[in-house]
């Protein structure tokens, strides 16, 4: 009977999986959807069946951007980042999660041990950090192959595919109840938006803040706005469309910069009578960072950088800081991660935290380029794609 049950576990660890996935072949050019081979887990390694994935606009900008307001990572790649499944088989040396259990991959690992999980001021854990940047796991390939060609995973994680593998330490469990096709917006967007609101900057009750970018990130800054207490939540975009969304998250008004001729930080800082007390910045851009940290108050306004890009940079007039203003950055929220997100599902299962109203559409993998163009032309703030 042992000798049974060891073969039979040896044999999980060496079944391939051939499923689908949507393949990014080079930059600038749309998916294509393969069969692919899914590897089974190594050492401390996690195979997982992804239920439902949501299209994070990092995505689109690693793909159409590389090179530009993106690092250029290396091609073919299978995209997603921010999802929910269910184990399927675990590797060698795991011991947290099972088969069955329902989990979300994270692209921010946090293996519990090194200096940075051990400390309170971060969530900036490096465990396998540079090779899941570079689309690879710890031993320096990927688990997801077309034709026996390795394609690289993005951030480790590759959600665009019907399975994946990832480090055990860049994966957290999640109440069996929890419904993977809400939650899987929770593995990255709503939550970094959200946190940048409550964790990073540490909105005040009856403060005032102003939100710069209406996406999923910006309408989850504004929703923690709202949970932390702000009284005054304005919304920035130059969508007006989104406006009517940015009010059901907790936005008390909003404005569009096209409609002034002064720029954004001035028309922000006269209604405001000297500017915000914190300022969240959700769309990525230079320009408009320097608009928000310029629309916060003198002396003690905050401005929290939520939106991404790696290779551009920041001109800040010193005296914008030197007057008492604080600029920070905060990287998926600040959340811890593995500890966290299942926090949060727990928030959202009792109704203290909003995420379907994030989701304007549902398609299957086949669709994967209509929800790249509808996150593109503003018409959609989440599609979940269901695997």
């Amino acid at each position: 009977m042992t000798t049974r049950v060891a073969e039979g576990c040896r044999k999980a660890f060496t079944t391939v999986i051939k499923c689908k996935a949507a393949v990014a072949w080079e930059p600038g050019k749309p998916l294509t959807i393969q069969d692919v081979d899914v590897a089974p887990p190594k050492v401390h390694e996690v195979r997982i069946k992804i239920v439902a994935t949501g299209v994070c606009h990092t995505d689109w900008e690693y793909l159409y951007e590389s090179g530009k307001g993106m690092k250029s990572r290396p091609f073919p790649l299978v995209l997603g980042h921010e999802a929910a499944g269910i184990v399927e088989s675990v590797g060698p040396e795991v011991t947290k999660f099972s088969p069955g259990d329902k989990v979300i991959p994270l692209f921010l690992p946090q293996c519990g041990e090194c200096e940075r999980c051990r400390s309170p001021k971060t969530n900036q854990c490096r465990k396998n950090w540079a090779n899941m940047q570079l689309g690879v796991m710890a031993d320096g390939t990927s688990r997801i192959s077309y034709k026996n060609q390795q394609l690289y995973q993005f951030l480790g994680v590759s959600s665009f595919s019907q399975y994946t593998v990832v480090p055990d330490t860049s994966l957290t469990k999640i109440r069996c109840d929890a419904p993977l096709d809400k939650v899987c917006l929770l593995g990255c967007g709503v939550s970094t938006g959200y946190g940048a609101a409550v964790k990073t900057a540490k909105v005040e009750k009856d403060s005032s803040c102003a939100v710069f970018g209406l996406g999923a990130v910006g309408l989850a800054a504004v929703m923690g706005c709202q949970v932390a207490g702000a009284k005054r939540i304005i919304g920035v975009d130059i969508n007006p469309d989104k406006f009517e969304k940015a009010r059901v998250f907790g936005a008390t008004e909003c404005i569009n910069p096209r409609d002034h001729e002064k720029a954004i930080q001035e028309v922000l800082v006269e209604k405001t009578g000297g500017g915000v007390d914190y300022a969240l910045e959700c769309v990525g851009s230079p320009v408009i960072m320097n608009a928000a940290l310029e629309s916060t108050a003198e002396a003690w306004g905050t401005c929290v950088i939520a939106g991404w890009t790696e290779t551009e940079t920041m001109n800040i007039m010193v005296e914008k800081i030197l007057m008492g203003r604080t600029l920070k950055g905060t990287y998926f929220g600040g959340w811890k991660s593995v500890e966290d997100v299942p926090k949060l599902v727990d928030d959202y299962m009792n109704k203290k935290l909003k995420l379907d109203e994030f989701i304007t559409h549902n398609l299957t993998l086949d669709q994967i380029n209509v929800a790249f163009d509808l996150l593109k032309s503003g018409k959609s703030i989440r599609t979940v794609i269901s695997l």
